[in-house]
């Protein structure tokens, strides 16, 4: 990122005044293909498409290098079995049956590679039909389980990762994944194989609700159309716009844009979500309505359950995965980490240590967008309530350092 691009975004996110840039502006009418890295740069990605929190998609000559698509593929564009065998039999990879619905997911068991691989030959053997139904691999942690190392190159377009960034500094977890399956089953990437993809703009989710407030299990199911009196605000629903995504080829999923993905061939694909400064106000809005959620769903209980406020956190962290101590657990880290980056800038020569990644002006840009953030967080009254005792860093303290940061760089 370069000097002219921050101000560019800076500029972007005070017009927004508070609204979320998932809201802000027209929906295109299609999804622009983007042909040629030569000619396309960081910041053409960030001003044309993840500021204003539109899709693309990126051509096979992006990943034309990546190890995965030399050693997974055959000559003929089939996943390569013996080599995933040979490598990757013995791991353990959750497993998903597309013919079982719980909720508006499918129920998944963990099973040996090796045996899904059998599963899927006979699967393909059987005219692509099985007693056992349409299993998916699903979720698989490759990145956390092996060395990634010449399996794919990171996008500079998505090195500001703050989601794995977080994940890699705790050497807990991350949210890099491994898709694989049959036909019939954000950014993603296929290895091989072709799918096609329904995205819908952010708030067209809300047309798709059902009157208990469920999104859809299968938005192209016959049924589902005609189901007005379940889903009242269908009316109101644009259609999605569709992308065939072809071996080697780069999605683009923004923030907030509601999708469905369909094989349409024996497919692999690696696929990473991420949350970054372009996005984080929308994780944050996100929290807070997934919270009130909860809140009016045990309201009833206000009044006669001890701890009311905090047990509504425990039951959102069950729901979402994470909850308002965690999303200030997960502020910190990234903080901390970009104040440490922010004391090797040298203002003279416009540059930090290499670990920064996009360079000093992205630094400065990821401490304004937690600052904005964090400054919204602490005077949150459900935050309030959250005990923060256990950081060593308050949230006031750090926001305080932040803006001391952003005020001593003013001239960078």
């Amino acid at each position: 990122m370069d000097r002219e691009t921050r101000a560019f975004a800076e500029s972007h996110f005070r017009r927004l005044q508070g609204r979320l840039p998932s809201n802000v502006g027209p929906s295109p009418g299609r999804v622009d293909f983007i042909e040629k890295p030569d000619s396309f740069s960081y910041t053409d990605f960030f001003k044309g498409y993840l500021l204003p929190n539109v899709p693309c998609v990126f051509s096979s000559a992006f990943t034309e290098g990546w190890g995965s698509r030399k050693h997974w593929v055959t000559a003929s564009g089939k996943p390569n079995f013996d080599y995933l065998l040979q490598n990757y039999g013995d791991a353990v990879v959750p497993v998903a049956n597309c013919g079982v619905r719980e909720f508006n997911s499918n129920p998944k068991e963990h099973v040996p590679l090796r045996d899904y691989i059998t599963y899927w030959k006979e699967f393909i053997q059987g005219e692509y039909s099985s007693p056992r139904g349409c299993l998916y691999l699903k979720d698989w942690h490759v990145c956390r389980d092996f060395s990634a190392k010449g399996l794919f190159t990171l996008p500079v377009y998505f090195s500001s990762d703050w989601l794995n960034e977080y994940w890699d500094a705790l050497d807990v977890d991350d949210y890099r994944f491994i898709y694989m399956g049959p036909t019939g089953t954000c950014w993603s990437v296929n290895i091989c194989g072709r799918k096609k993809w329904l995205l819908f703009p952010p708030g067209q989710e809300e047309a798709l609700r059902d009157c208990h407030g469920g999104l859809p299990y299968d938005v192209t199911a016959p049924e589902f159309w005609d189901s007005h009196q379940q889903h009242p605000m269908l009316e109101h629903c644009s259609p999605p716009l569709e992308v065939i995504q072809e071996a080697g080829e780069m999605v683009f999923v923004p923030s907030g844009w509601h999708h469905q993905v369909h094989n349409l061939e024996d497919t692999i694909s690696i696929n990473h979500n991420w949350v970054n400064g372009c996005n984080l106000a929308n994780m944050w809005h996100f929290l807070q309505r997934e919270l009130s959620a909860v809140q009016q769903e045990v309201s009833e209980w206000r009044d006669t359950m001890p701890d009311w406020h905090n047990h509504c956190q425990v039951i959102m962290r069950s729901c979402s995965g994470i909850n308002f101590e965690e999303f200030y657990c997960f502020l910190k880290v990234i903080a901390e980490r970009r104040l440490l980056l922010a004391k090797k800038i040298d203002s003279s020569e416009l540059k930090c240590g290499e670990d920064s990644g996009l360079g000093s002006q992205q630094v400065i840009f990821d401490i304004g967008r937690i600052a904005e953030v964090l400054a919204s967080v602490v005077v949150n009254p459900d935050f309030q309530r959250v005990d923060t005792s256990i950081f060593s860093l308050q949230p006031e303290d750090l926001l305080q350092q932040l803006k001391d940061v952003l005020a001593a760089m003013e001239s960078v």
